[in-house]
């Protein structure tokens, strides 16, 4: 229903902003990446919106990237994660170390959220963890900037360019694939970086 806001941010009150859009004060959620990205207050603001309706309330979500919006929906869409926890794993870690870590099974980074323990961590790594390697192959195998630099470049520059899709800086990202052997696929260059950065190797 709404995809997203551009006006003026008139009010901050912890993980809750409003957004005035021709004189219409929307309040939405927020996580603390979010937060932190936001201009002061009086100043204009663009966001990506998630309008989540249940029974009793109907409330909206901001997200400063499609990047932390998709992540969002991907871990709601677990049994046992409601908007609260989303946003409060988006609020401790960002949408790249979500990735790294459904990725690379690293239940311990997930539980430095409020509120995910160890059962939880691994409900989203068990639920998750196939959707999140079909959309890795499906970044380094069908954007074209990615096929592009695989074929010039080789497979480790492939998944440099997927892993700065994922939120990464070239450094992080190079530093990271550079540590294994450039015969691996994409694929398997993605996710052992991904387990790299997040402590696993």
């Amino acid at each position: 229903m709404f995809y997203s806001l551009r006006g003026k941010l008139i009010a901050v009150d912890g993980l809750s902003v409003a957004i005035e859009c021709a004189g219409v004060g929307y309040k939405c959620n927020v996580t603390q990446n979010t937060l932190n990205e936001l201009p002061a207050i009086g100043e204009e603001v663009f966001i990506y919106t998630h309008l989540n309706v249940r029974e009793d309330a109907m409330e909206l979500f901001g997200f400063f990237s499609l990047n932390e919006l998709n992540c969002f929906k991907l871990l709601t869409s677990v049994s046992g994660v409601g908007a609260k926890v989303g946003i409060a794993i988006l609020s401790t870690l960002s949408a790249a170390q979500v990735v790294a870590a459904i990725s690379s099974g690293d239940c311990k980074l997930l539980t430095l959220a409020p509120g995910v323990g160890n059962k939880l961590a691994q409900r989203i790594i068990l639920e998750l963890k196939d959707k999140v390697a079909s959309s890795l192959a499906q970044v380094s195998s069908k954007n074209p900037p990615l096929a592009a630099s695989q074929a010039v470049f080789g497979n480790s520059a492939a998944a440099i360019d997927a892993l700065s899709v994922l939120g990464y800086s070239r450094v992080e990202a190079l530093e990271a694939v550079s540590k294994f052997d450039e015969a691996l696929s994409v694929e398997e260059l993605i996710k052992n970086a991904l387990k790299s950065m997040a402590g696993g190797i």
